[in-house]
């Protein structure tokens, strides 16, 4: 049934084998999380296999511990023709008790792919309803943008020999 699950969370306990030196989570651990969280969101969305195309915008705000209850929320902010942006935050808490944190934000990309060919594939059109709904759009467009500018950048420092 696809088009109907804009939002998605995923809750679990961080492990010991997710955590460094340090005794906090590492940011790869956080960044899998976020991509195993955007790709259930997408394949919810879309209603087929959908695949990773970007992530923009990612903010390690505060650590997540050892034994942290961790909540991974999807919200779905913008559709392209096969494309679905997600804004994601990544919050942490004691579960047997205590403030919540944001410690993770971000924008992730997925793009939808048929079956037969593994082609970009038509995604369920959204549209902003309400003016959070606009302010989120707005702002994952403006992610995006600035990934681009980056890429660009990259590719000019590599076109010189510099990288």
């Amino acid at each position: 049934m696809s088009g109907h699950q804009r939002e998605l969370t995923l809750r679990f306990l961080a492990e010991p084998a997710d955590v460094n030196y340090g005794g906090k989570v590492h940011g790869g651990v956080v960044m899998k999380w976020i991509d195993q969280a955007g790709y259930a969101a997408a394949v919810g969305w879309s209603g087929t296999y959908s695949v990773t195309v970007a992530v923009g915008g990612i903010r390690f705000v505060a650590p997540i511990r050892i034994s942290d209850l961790v909540t991974v929320r999807t919200k779905l902010v913008h559709t392209g023709t096969s494309s679905m942006h997600f804004a994601v935050d990544v919050s942490a808490r004691d579960p047997m008790g205590g403030e919540t944190r944001l410690c993770t934000h971000c924008v992730i990309v997925f793009v939808a792919l048929d079956g037969v060919e593994g082609k970009p594939t038509a995604v369920p059109a959204w549209e902003p309803v309400s003016q959070d709904d606009r302010h989120l759009a707005e702002y994952a467009m403006q992610v995006m943008e600035l990934s681009k500018g980056i890429e660009q950048t990259v590719q000019r420092y590599r076109a010189a020999g510099e990288l």
